[in-house]
C-alpha cells in the first residue's frame, strides 16, 4: 500500500503551532514528541514513580476475558506487569460502530507507536486504548455518516436515552440493533464483502450487551492480532482501583481549579483560545446518581463549603465525599481535566496520542500536573489519515486538481473556475441584455402609468417582477442544458469532494470504518497495519 506523506495544517491554530513545534507553544509541555532524548528523560521519570501494574494488568485480564483475544494480547498482559514496561496510550468515546474513522486512526497510531518505541527503547511497550465509557453525550455516539449518491446522509441509532447516562450503561436491544446496522451495510451498496461483513456484525452484535461492549468486540476483533489491551473508563471494577486517587483529587480540588485557571491565563497571553470550559467554582468531578441515572457534574461552594449539583439538589461535605470514595467510588467519575491525571497515575506512559482537540486542552493542564509533582507525557498528534480510492485518485488526476489543495479545501474552488470557463458567454450577455431593456421600457411603463392611473402601479411593479422570474428560470434553464454537457466532469468534481473533502469536513470525522470494510474486505485493517508509518505530523493519504 503506498503513503504519500502531505502536510496540511491542523484543523485548530494551537494543534498547527504543536505540529510545527513553534516557540510560542513549547512553555506549555513538558517534553517534545518524537524525540528519544525527551523519551529518556521521560523514562528515568516514570522510573522514580510508583504504579499499581499488577493491580491493573489483573483488572484488564479479567475486562478483556470477554472480548476476542489472542496470543498477542496475552503477551501484552504479561509485558505490563513488568517493572520496565510503558505504554501507548490514547482514548475516544465509544461511538455506534466504532463512530467516525479517526477513532480507527487513534487505534492504528497507538499500536503502531508501541511498536516504535519498543524497538527504539529495547524495552517493553503495550498499546492502551481507554474507551471513554464514563462520557454521557449519547448524541455525539449514535450516528454514523453515510454517501447517498452526491451527498452525506445522517443515520441515527434508533434508541432514545433522554437520561445523561454513561455509556457504558446504556443497554444494546440486539434487535434493533441488528436491523439497523444490516439496513447501513445494504445502503453502501452490494460487493463481494458485503456477506461476509452482515455475518460479522451479526456475530459481535449477538454477544454486545452494551454500547460499550458493541465498540470494543468491534475494535478487539479488528485488532486482536497487535496486541492491543483496552479498558473502560466507566467499568465499576476499573474505579475501584482509583480510590487512591479520586481522594488525591478531591483533597486537592482547589489547587486543581487554580492551577488549570493559571495555565489558561498564560495561554491566553499569547494568543490563543482556551479549550476547557471551567470556572473557579469546578470541583472536576462528576457524582452518578443512580436514582435518577444521570451523572451530575458537583461544584465546590466555598459559601456553604460543600461539592453540590444540579444548583443544590445533592450535597456533599468533603468529609462526606471520601466517606464515599472508601465505600462506593463507583459512584464517581472523572471530567476532561481530571481523567487524564487518572490516566497517568494508572498507567507508566511514554507517549499519549492525541487528536488536534486534544492537544489544546492537555496544553491548559500543565500546572496541574506540576501540583502534584509529576509531568505530562510525551503528546503525540495521532495519525491524520486519508484513504485515496484509485478511482477517486483517477479523478483527481483527470481534473488535474492538487491534492494537497483538495484535502484542504474540497473542491469547490477549481469547480467554481470550471463552471466559469465553459459558460456560455454569448448567451450570458443576451439574457443580460434583454433584462436590460425589460427594466428600461418599464421605467417608461412605470412613468405613463403615474399619469394615467397610479393605483395601477402595484401591479405594474409585480407583472415587471413576474416577467424577470421567467426570464431568470429560462436562463438557468438553458445554462443547465450547458453544463449537461459536462456532466461527466462535473460529477468527477463531486466524486472527489465526497470521498475526501466531505460536507467540507476532512474524510475522517464523517465516514465510517465499515464503509470501507464494505468496499475493501475485513482483511483491510491488516493491508492498513502493514504499512509504516512517521510520526511527524504529516498527513497520511493510503492508497486503497
Amino acid at each position: 500500500m503506498e503513503i504519500l506523506n502531505l502536510s496540511l495544517p491542523a484543523t485548530n491554530r494551537f494543534a498547527s503551532n504543536y505540529l510545527e513545534q513553534s516557540a510560542a507553544i513549547q512553555p506549555f509541555f513538558h517534553y517534545r514528541f518524537n524525540d528519544l532524548h525527551e523519551d529518556t528523560k521521560r523514562i528515568a521519570e516514570l522510573n522514580n514513580r510508583p504504579f499499581p501494574r499488577m493491580e491493573v494488568a489483573a483488572h484488564i485480564e479479567g475486562f478483556m476475558e470477554q472480548y476476542p483475544s489472542s496470543e498477542a494480547v496475552k503477551k501484552s498482559i504479561n509485558k505490563l506487569k513488568k517493572n520496565n514496561s510503558l505504554v501507548v496510550i490514547g482514548g475516544q468515546q465509544a461511538g455506534i460502530l466504532t463512530g467516525p474513522l479517526y477513532s480507527i486512526h487513534k487505534v492504528i497510531s497507538i499500536i503502531k507507536l508501541a511498536e516504535q518505541k519498543e524497538r527504539q527503547l529495547g524495552v517493553p511497550v503495550i498499546p492502551v486504548f481507554w474507551i471513554a465509557g464514563e462520557d454521557h453525550d449519547y448524541q455525539e455516539v449514535n450516528h454514523v455518516f453515510v454517501p447517498v449518491k452526491d451527498r452525506i446522509d445522517k443515520w441515527t441509532y434508533p434508541e432514545k436515552v433522554h437520561q445523561k447516562k454513561m455509556v457504558s450503561d446504556i443497554q444494546l436491544n440486539k434487535d434493533i440493533c441488528l436491523s439497523w446496522v444490516e439496513n447501513l451495510i445494504k445502503n453502501f451498496g452490494e460487493t463481494e464483502n458485503t456477506n461476509s461483513l452482515l455475518e460479522f456484525a451479526e456475530a459481535i452484535i449477538s454477544k454486545s450487551t452494551t454500547f460499550v461492549d458493541f465498540f470494543a468486540y468491534i475494535v478487539m476483533e479488528l485488532f486482536k492480532d497487535y496486541g492491543l489491551l483496552i479498558v473502560d473508563s466507566g467499568n465499576r471494577d476499573f474505579r475501584m482501583l482509583q480510590k487512591e486517587f479520586f481522594r488525591e483529587q478531591i483533597v486537592h480540588h482547589d489547587a486543581i481549579t487554580f492551577s488549570l485557571l493559571e495555565q489558561q491565563k498564560q495561554i491566553e497571553q499569547e494568543g490563543f483560545p482556551i479549550t476547557i470550559e471551567a470556572s473557579e467554582k469546578a470541583a472536576n468531578l462528576f457524582y452518578y446518581d443512580q436514582r435518577v441515572n444521570e451523572r451530575i457534574l458537583l461544584e465546590y461552594n466555598c459559601e456553604i463549603g460543600r461539592f453540590v449539583g444540579k444548583s443544590g439538589a445533592i450535597a456533599f461535605t468533603k468529609e462526606e465525599l471520601l466517606e464515599l470514595v472508601d465505600d462506593n467510588p463507583t459512584k464517581l467519575s472523572n471530567n476532561v481535566v481530571t481523567r487524564p491525571l487518572m490516566q497517568e497515575w494508572l498507567f507508566p506512559t511514554i507517549a499519549f496520542i492525541a487528536g488536534p482537540g486534544e492537544i489544546s486542552y492537555w496544553a491548559e493542564l500543565k500546572l496541574v500536573f506540576e501540583h502534584f509533582n509529576i509531568k505530562m507525557p510525551p503528546i503525540v498528534p495521532r495519525l491524520n489519515i486519508t484513504f485515496l480510492d484509485r478511482s477517486i485518485e483517477t479523478d483527481v488526476s483527470e481534473l488535474n486538481l492538487n491534492l494537497t489543495d483538495v484535502l484542504s479545501n474540497g473542491t469547490e474552488k477549481e469547480r467554481e473556475k470550471f463552471l466559469a470557463a465553459i459558460k456560455d458567454k454569448e448567451l450570458a450577455e443576451l439574457f443580460s441584455n434583454t433584462i436590460e431593456q425589460l427594466l428600461k421600457q418599464y421605467e417608461l411603463i412605470e412613468a405613463k402609468t403615474e399619469q394615467l392611473d397610479s393605483a395601477l402601479l402595484p401591479m405594474l411593479r409585480k407583472n415587471e417582477k413576474y416577467l424577470l422570474k421567467e426570464i431568470g428560470f429560462m436562463q438557468s434553464k438553458l445554462e443547465e442544458a450547458g453544463k449537461l454537457k459536462h456532466d461527466v466532469l462535473l460529477k468527477k468534481y463531486a466524486r472527489v469532494e465526497l470521498a475526501l473533502r466531505p460536507d467540507g469536513f476532512p474524510q475522517e470525522r464523517v465516514w465510517n470504518v465499515f464503509y470501507y470494510l464494505n468496499q475493501f474486505g475485513l482483511t483491510f485493517m491488516n493491508k492498513l497495519m502493514a504499512g509504516t508509518y512517521e510520526f511527524d505530523g504529516r498527513h497520511k493519504v493510503l492508497k486503497v
